[in-house]
């Protein structure tokens, strides 16, 4: 996933507005936090775009599944530690008093158990008092099934046209992306991109929150529609 395409990644998301995103998460930072300290860790940091925010004011580190986005990562962030690492299992040996899980990373571990072993793993890693905030990917009630979608990106070098189709088996939401890329003086691209991600209910990511001893709590209104973000206190 994103392999070929990690270097694409920003001028397909190019409409995200990430400074504004990160000024919303300081201020939920600054609402829960109750440790001292000023450590963050990123999980599923993609491009580091998030992270540039954050390090005006945190000690940071970035981690994503994907080598090829950390590789991005580093060339576009300085002043960061960026690790190749999954979220359900990753080991960093230290703890952090802000932990972040953005744009729905979290929808990747797929089923309940990961999703139930990936936030006991953030558990592991945050300081007392310290703050967990997770965005969710959609719901069953929320996923837009068999609607088709599609993202273009018109540069002057560069121009991209990403079209996708949607379906819903189980409890997992499945993409199916094709990628149109023209750059100048080249042939075009194709590339496919399956996405599939879990469609966890918010009362069941609530308890497995406090099961790991997280005081909790759902905000409706987040980010981005239909997602809200869970914040958790350790």
């Amino acid at each position: 996933m994103y392999k070929e395409l990690a270097e694409y990644y920003d001028l397909i998301y190019h409409w995200k507005d990430y400074k504004a995103e990160a000024n919303t998460i300081k201020g939920l930072i600054k609402k829960y936090k109750v440790s001292d300290g000023k450590y963050l860790l990123d999980v599923g940091c993609g491009t580091g775009m998030h992270i540039k925010y954050f390090k005006d004011a945190f000690s940071c580190t970035g981690i994503d599944i994907n080598k090829e986005m950390v590789q991005v990562a580093k060339s576009k962030v300085s002043d960061v530690i960026f690790k190749q690492g999954d979220m359900i299992d990753f080991n960093l040996k230290t703890s952090f008093d802000v932990i972040l899980c953005l744009f729905s990373s979290i929808g990747y571990v797929k089923t309940y158990s990961n999703l139930e072993r990936t936030i006991k793993n953030f558990a592991n890693h945050l300081k007392k008092g310290g703050v967990l905030i997770v965005e969710p990917w959609f719901t069953k009630s929320t996923f837009w099934v068999g609607e088709p979608g599609m993202t273009t990106y018109d540069g002057k070098d560069v121009k991209i046209a990403r079209l996708n189709t949607t379906k819903v088996e189980a409890d997992l939401s499945i993409m199916e992306m094709h990628y149109l890329i023209a750059r100048r003086n080249e042939d075009i691209k194709h590339f496919v991109d399956i996405h599939e991600l879990g469609l966890f209910e918010t009362d069941i990511t609530l308890k497995y929150m406090e099961d790991a001893n997280f005081k909790s709590v759902f905000l409706k209104d987040g980010l981005m529609k239909d997602r809200g973000l869970f914040i958790g206190v350790n």
